[in-house]
């Protein structure tokens, strides 16, 4: 396994122990450094790679609270009345 192969592991077991917060951190971090006007094409990209893959590890956590909270809700076990 390349170096970059081990870091884009490493990042992805990362992004699965991430907060929505620390996601949300992140991303406007990415968007911060994405505003540079002396960011390099090459490093625009990886960037805009990195928010991609926070994007997609904050939406799943966000999705899985939505369903859970589907399920409680839907199943009678709370009265929101």
């Amino acid at each position: 396994m390349s170096k970059e192969e081990k870091k884009s592991a490493s990042d992805e077991r990362d992004l699965v122990s991430l907060s929505v917060e620390e996601g949300f951190g992140m991303l406007e971090e990415t968007v911060r450094r994405l505003s540079d006007e002396e960011i390099s094409l090459e490093d625009s990209f990886r960037e805009f790679e990195r928010g991609m893959k926070v994007l997609k590890a904050v939406n799943e956590k966000i999705d899985r609270v939505e369903k859970k909270v589907r399920v409680i809700t839907e199943g009678g076990e709370y009265d929101f009345q």
